[in-house]
C-alpha cells in the first residue's frame, strides 16, 4: 500500500433510484498521471466530486495516502482541484490568484514570494504576473490555475476537463505541457475526461466508466490495443468489428466463421480465453491495422477479405477509406499518405484487406 496514493474501495453513490457510481475499486499510484474517461453519465464527475468531498458515498470508502476520508470536508483534505472554467478572481493579478492559498494560510510573505515565484517559473508566466485575467490566453489561464492548485503542494490534483475550454491546435499543445508539469512536480494527478486522445497522451494509466461501473484500467497501450469489451473498443478510437462463431481450435489459434463470408472462408484470430468451439466471438481491428491493395496473392497475411472502396477521404498525412464488405458489413481503413508513384485507391473499386492474427482482438462478450 505503500505506493497507493487513492484507494477507491467499493463506493457506491446513487442520484436519487440512478446508481451514478456502483460498487468502484480502484487504485491510483503515488507520482501517476492517471485518467478516469467515459461518456455523459458514466459517472466520472461523481467519482472526482467523491475524491474532492464535494459528495460522500453511500457505501464504500476512500483513502488518501493512506486516511480515511470519510466525512473530512473538501478544506481538510490533501487534494486541489482545477476546474474546467479555471474559476480564476477576475479582480486578482495572475500573483494574486496564485498566491491567495497561502494568503489563507497565512503563508509569511517571504516564503509566499518564493513559493508563488517557484509557481509561475513553472508554468513560465514570470513575466505575466502582474497581469489580470482577462489580459491572458486560454492556455496561459489554464496555466495560472494549475499554478494555484500547486503552488500548496497537494498530495493529489484533481482535475476536471482540464483542457475543455481551449481550441484544438492549443489543446494538443497543452496536453504535452500538462504531463511535462505533472513529472517535474511528482504530484499524483487524477483528470476526469471524455476527450479519448486527451487521456491516451498524457497518461500512465486510464481507467474506462459506463454507467459508473469500471470496465477497465490500463496503461493507454492496453487500453487501445487490448480491449475487454466491445464498449471499450468502440469508446477509445475507431473499430472496425466482425461477429461469428468459433469453427474450431488449433493451439494459439482459432477459425471463426462469420456469416456473409463464403462458407469456405474462415477468420485466423487468436481465441478469447474461456472461449470454446461454437462460441459465438466478436473480432475486433483497428482501421490503421488493416493493408489495402489490388494483389490477389501477397505473402505475409494470414486473412484476406475482398470489398470495394465505398469512400475515399483525404486527410493529410492519411487516406481515409470507406470499405463495403459482403453481407452490407462497411469498414474503416487509414493508409498513410506516403507520396510518391503509389496509386490511391477510388470509389468503386475492389481490394483485397488483409491483416496478421496479432493485430486483431477477438472478444465474447
Amino acid at each position: 500500500m505503500a505506493d497507493v496514493s487513492v484507494d477507491i474501495r467499493n463506493v457506491v453513490k446513487a442520484h436519487g433510484a440512478i446508481p451514478a457510481v456502483d460498487h468502484l475499486s480502484l487504485e491510483v499510484r503515488k507520482g501517476e498521471f492517471f485518467s478516469i474517461l467515459g461518456p455523459s453519465g458514466s459517472g466520472k464527475t461523481t467519482t472526482l466530486r467523491l475524491l474532492a468531498g464535494f459528495e460522500h458515498p453511500d457505501q464504500g470508502d476512500i483513502l488518501i495516502e493512506g486516511r480515511s476520508m470519510r466525512l473530512v470536508p473538501p478544506n481538510h483534505r490533501p487534494v486541489n482541484l482545477v476546474f474546467q472554467n479555471y474559476a480564476l478572481f477576475p479582480h486578482l493579478t495572475v500573483f494574486g490568484n496564485i498566491s491567495f492559498g497561502l494568503e489563507m494560510r497565512r503563508v509569511p510573505r517571504a516564503e509566499l514570494r518564493s513559493l508563488v515565484e517557484a509557481a509561475l517559473d513553472m508554468v513560465r508566466l514570470t513575466s505575466k504576473q502582474d497581469r489580470l485575467p482577462a489580459q491572458l490566453s486560454g492556455g496561459e489561464q489554464q496555466r495560472v490555475a494549475l499554478a494555484r492548485a500547486l503552488v500548496n503542494r497537494p498530495s493529489v490534483l484533481l482535475l476536471d476537463e482540464p483542457l475543455g475550454a481551449l481550441d484544438q491546435q492549443l489543446r494538443q499543445d497543452m496536453q504535452v505541457e500538462l504531463k511535462a508539469i505533472q513529472e517535474q512536480v511528482g504530484i499524483t494527478f487524477i483528470c476526469v475526461t471524455h476527450h479519448q486522445e486527451e487521456a491516451l497522451t498524457m497518461s500512465d494509466r486510464v481507467a474506462i466508466m459506463n454507467h459508473g461501473r469500471l470496465l477497465q484500467v490500463g496503461s493507454p497501450q492496453e487500453i487501445y490495443e487490448t480491449p475487454v469489451s466491445s464498449f471499450v473498443a468502440n469508446f477509445i478510437g475507431v473499430s472496425n468489428t466482425l461477429a461469428g462463431h468459433i469453427r474450431s481450435l488449433n493451439g494459439s489459434c482459432c477459425d471463426v466463421t462469420v456469416p456473409g463470408l463464403p462458407k469456405a472462408q474462415a477468420i485466423v484470430a487468436r481465441p478469447p480465453a474461456g472461449a470454446g468451439v461454437g462460441s459465438p466471438v466478436t473480432l475486433v481491428l483497428r482501421p490503421e491495422r488493416l493493408h489495402l491493395s489490388r494483389e490477389v496473392s501477397l505473402a505475409g497475411f494470414d486473412n484476406t477479405i475482398e470489398a470495394r472502396i465505398s469512400k475515399a477521404i483525404y486527410n493529410g498525412s492519411e487516406m481515409h477509406y470507406l470499405l463495403s464488405l459482403a453481407d452490407g458489413i462497411s469498414w474503416k481503413a487509414r493508409v498513410p499518405n506516403a507520396g510518391g508513384s503509389r496509386k490511391r485507391f477510388l470509389p468503386g473499386e475492389a481490394v483485397f484487406v488483409r491483416w496478421t492474427v496479432g493485430e486483431g482482438v477477438v472478444l465474447t462478450e
